[in-house]
């Protein structure tokens, strides 16, 4: 029975002068939070743990002028055949050697001038490769024509060549040995029988090229097909065939059966390799870095024995969200295609379909393992294992040298693969790495900070451990070299000091040591840290008319924007004086929110500043308390209208002219309006030199045709800040 021990969060921090600050926590539990860290021979699953990675070992990589390993096939003695591009050449690995045994003699000859191009490739490809029901090897030679050749362990020969066929991209047998090839430019099917004897065309399609072939228990022969992504159901007997799934995608690279009689199809779209290349990632949900997941942790037996170690993280009410700087994780939706992506679908018996995994990539090429798949993808050379019945996925190797994975094969209770670009031959080994390491991302405090204690939720089994290392530093690079010097790794069995300098940036190392059965499993990690109080800072300040229509109501609105790196709460005062005055006025004070109506009509007019202090003393005592403030821009404060300096008015027959001179103290004169013997019907003046633009103006209004009698004048007159003030003028006409 584990062990578990329920761990306390308990900061120590050395002397501060800041005892109100509160500490916050940052905890790394998901994909996304681990995925920006960095993996040695270990993985991060879909689930958001970090665990040892199988162990791996690159076989050989011993080859001539090879380009691409296409095909792979193992035999029982461990030795593995190898089919490759561009020279369509078989080699053979077996107990550490490398040898090329097809062709049997090179037919080109080396140039011996070092700066010489190399002329000796040629157009030959060994696409794939297959062993017959007899244990002898068959391979598919394409170029410019195919051939199908056997090796018998001592010599090739050729078996059969297809008409009108230039390509064998694919080589299947059923039960009874029979050999099905898939074959291209034309989208032939041939059978032959297990003496590779009595050719049969058995089927041509409308597409090009039949990419993969495999033969379900019913007998009938699928095909998965290029350009249109097909994937076919072949009669072998009565040589006809129908469309089982219409992928919608360019190709299908591959296909498989698992145990219930499933098939799964690996589809490609063209999209996802110009993504790819681009280096952009359109993933719907988290991939998972690395080795399949080890089993849930068994419930303690009532045994009372204690076989390992679990630790836990506490809950808590403390700042859990990502660091400052760092984006939020993406949102992922299980089955919910990418315009780029290629797909994994399954098609179960019934011919149902369902897409259980997606990314951007090119598949290449599938195999089982267990309850599990693989699946090889390019072009970062990604080993992917999938689990259909939980839908849970993790790539458990990713190779830094070369660009594909192009075929995977059991062997024994190992996996070998083959790469291209360039070529290699890998084992998966089925025991863990016996340690390795994960060096997370940055861990942003904002501000440089004290760090507390870093805790793990863990399950370590007996004879394995975890061991924590950190470092710290200011600058958001962790290549960066003013970084302090990871610390001596400590063992961790309860909460451990994180004993590194004061740092804005601060990033751990777990270093993971198991056994060849057992590994421990890291669910989540925490760290602790404080920031020294801060002062609050005042944004930016506004002032505004309250309302635009009717501005005489003399109420302005204050506003301004505050923040404090603490997260403290804050509260604000308002200070005024008038523009050459030293002292301040205090306006309001113990405001709890950012904005404020002034009546303004309580102040003469004037220029006036405006100053708003910030105080954080609500979440810090007495010593620790700071504040920050703001000074605004220049405000006029006119609640006055613009006068009548003065005026003259002629009066010549029955036509009148009255000319009148308009100021104001602090507005510009906006409006000038007049109208006769009415409060109705306002005519509208311009100045005399036709622009509103200055404080003082003079207008001209000429009256004709005016009746005998009285007539009454008004005038109505306006400036920036909608003051408004009437004059009436009277005029008799004898």
């Amino acid at each position: 029975m584990k062990k578990y021990l329920f761990l306390v969060l308990v900061i120590l921090i050395a002397a501060c002068n800041c005892p109100a600050v509160t500490s916050k926590i940052i905890k790394h539990k998901t994909f996304d939070d681990f995925s920006k860290g960095k993996t040695q021979n270990t993985i991060i699953s879909s689930r958001g743990t970090i665990s040892l990675a199988a162990s791996s070992q690159t076989l050989t990589a011993d080859f001539n002028d090879v380009w691409t390993i296409n095909s792979i096939v193992c035999k029982d003695d461990g030795s593995v055949y190898i089919g490759t591009s561009p020279n369509g050449q078989i080699y053979k690995y077996k107990d550490g050697k490398t040898v090329c045994i097809y062709p049997e003699k090179q037919q080109v000859k080396e140039t011996n001038e070092p700066n010489e191009p190399r002329k000796h490739l040629s157009n030959q490809h060994i696409f794939r490769l297959a062993l017959d029901s007899g244990g002898d090897l068959l391979a598919g030679v394409s170029g410019d024509k195919c051939r199908l050749i056997r090796f018998d362990g001592k010599k090739f020969e050729s078996v059969f060549e297809p008409n009108q066929a230039s390509y064998i991209f694919a080589i299947t047998l059923d039960k009874a040995g029979n050999i099905f090839l898939g074959t291209g430019p034309k989208g032939q099917i041939w059978r032959l029988d297990s003496k590779c004897r009595n050719p049969q065309l058995i089927y041509t399609c409308q597409d090009k090229n039949i990419l993969c072939l495999v033969v379900g228990k019913d007998g009938f022969v699928y095909a998965g097909t290029d350009t249109r992504g097909l994937v076919y159901k072949v009669n072998p007997e009565k040589k006809t065939a129908s469309i089982l799934y219409d992928s919608g995608e360019n190709e299908i690279t591959d296909l498989l059966f698992d145990g219930s009689g499933n098939l799964y199809a690996a589809a490609t779209s063209y999209k996802s390799i110009k993504a790819q290349l681009k280096g952009g990632s359109e993933m719907k949900k988290p991939l998972a870095l690395g080795k399949p997941e080890n089993p849930e942790p068994k419930e303690p037996s009532e045994s009372g024995q204690d076989s390992g170690l679990s630790l836990k993280t506490p809950n808590t009410s403390l700042d859990v969200r990502p660091a400052k700087n760092l984006p939020p994780p993406a949102e992922f939706e299980r089955n919910q295609p990418a315009g780029s992506a290629s797909h994994i679908y399954k098609i179960d018996s019934n011919g149902f379909v369902t897409d259980i995994f997606h990314e951007t990539a090119v598949f290449f090429t599938l195999c089982t393992q267990n309850d599990r798949f693989l699946l090889g993808t390019g072009n970062k050379a990604q080993l992917f294992s999938i689990n259909p019945k939980t839908e849970t996925e993790t790539m458990i190797y990713e190779d830094k040298q070369s660009s594909q994975i192009t075929d995977i094969k059991k062997l024994g209770s190992d996996i070998i693969f083959a790469t291209a670009n360039p070529p290699k031959l890998i084992k998966l080994k089925s025991a863990f790495a016996q340690t390795g390491d994960y060096e997370s991302s940055l861990i942003d405090a904002g501000q440089p900070a004290q760090w507390g204690k870093l805790q793990i939720e863990a399950d370590i089994p007996a004879d394995a451990k975890i061991l924590l290392s950190a470092r710290s530093g200011n600058v958001n690079d962790v290549n960066d070299p003013t970084f302090s010097a990871w610390t001596e790794p400590v063992k961790i069995t309860e909460p451990v000091d994180l004993t590194v300098p004061l740092g804005r940036f601060c990033q751990y190392k777990l270093i993971l040591n198991g056994t060849n059965t057992a590994a421990p499993v890291v669910r989540e990690v925490a760290a602790a840290y404080v920031v020294p109080n801060l002062a609050p800072k005042i944004i930016e300040i506004t002032v505004g008319k309250v309302d635009e229509k009717n501005a005489n109501t003399g109420v302005r609105k204050i506003s301004f924007r505050a923040e404090d790196e603490n997260g403290d709460q804050l509260i604000y005062q308002i200070d005024f004086r008038k523009k050459g005055r030293t002292g301040w006025i205090k306006l309001v004070d113990e405001l709890d929110k950012t904005t404020f109506d002034w009546d303004t009509k309580t102040v003469e007019d004037g220029i006036y500043e405006l100053k708003v202090t910030a105080s954080d003393r609500l979440s810090n005592n007495a010593s620790s308390t700071l504040t920050g403030s703001r000074i605004s821009e220049p405000v006029t404060i006119d609640n006055t209208a613009p006068a009548i300096e003065k005026h003259q008015l002629q009066i010549t027959g029955s036509s009148a002219v009255l000319t009148l001179k308009v100021t104001d103290e602090f507005s510009t004169i906006d409006g000038f309006a007049y109208t006769i013997d009415s409060n109705e019907k306002w005519i509208s003046v311009l100045p005399d030199d036709n622009v509103f633009d200055t404080t003082s103006e003079n207008f001209t209004i000429k009256m004709e045709d005016l009746k005998t009698g009285r007539h009454v004048v008004a005038v109505k007159i306006s400036d920036a800040e909608n003051n408004t003030m009437y004059k009436t003028f009277d005029i008799e006409i004898k």
